[in-house]
């Protein structure tokens, strides 16, 4: 018999409930691009762009695909440059903001037992919580910048529709302070979302 509750799941643009990315990110094997130290550096002449768009020498990468596999060994080093890593290579890449972006949000439950996913611009998933923070910072013209961290100092910047969901559901829930919970952390949008 089919389970009614996982049949009437939120799910996200692509038909993913938040098991489902659960599953995912858990099957999910990344490269140990944390572990490997290439003495073969330079520039990769790549740069990712603030609305997440990836360029080569000046001209966008239209493939997907090979962004994706981009993405996968990028790295954030501790003076806060970004690198593409392999075990034999270490290239610079420019990165005008953040590397990823999160593109679409799926909210399940409500209050401390809420659960929210991320589907970044790449496809890949973050579920926010106690290791996947989520924080808005305010920008110069005092618009706020909502961020996701991904891994290992790497950041999503929360596209701004995504953001002004959260907030509507942060509102909705009346709380003391605006923000929501995910996987048991509270995370405060303040006064940027005000």
């Amino acid at each position: 018999m089919p389970d009614r509750n996982a049949q009437n799941a939120p799910k996200d643009s692509l038909g993913h409930s938040l098991a489902d990315v659960a599953r995912l990110l858990a099957e999910k094997k990344l490269p140990p691009v944390d572990r490997w130290a290439p003495t073969n550096t330079g520039d990769s002449f790549m740069r990712i762009a603030a609305d997440g768009s990836w360029f080569h020498e000046g001209r966008i990468i239209p493939r997907p695909a090979l962004v994706k596999l981009f993405s996968t060994i990028l790295r954030r080093e501790p003076n806060g440059l970004h690198v593409l890593v392999t075990p034999v290579e270490k290239l610079d890449i420019e990165v005008e903001d953040a590397p990823f972006v999160a593109v679409e949000a799926t909210s399940e439950g409500a209050g401390k037992d809420r659960r929210i996913g991320f589907r970044l611009n790449t496809d890949d998933y973050v579920i926010a919580g106690p290791d996947h923070e989520l924080r808005v910072e305010t920008a110069e013209d005092g618009s706020p910048r909502p961020y996701l961290h991904v891994r290992g100092g790497l950041d999503a910047l929360v596209a701004r529709s995504v953001f002004y969901e959260l907030v509507e559901l942060a509102l909705a829930e009346g709380g003391e302070r605006v923000g929501l919970w995910s996987e048991g952390a509270f995370f405060d949008f303040g006064a940027a979302a005000a």
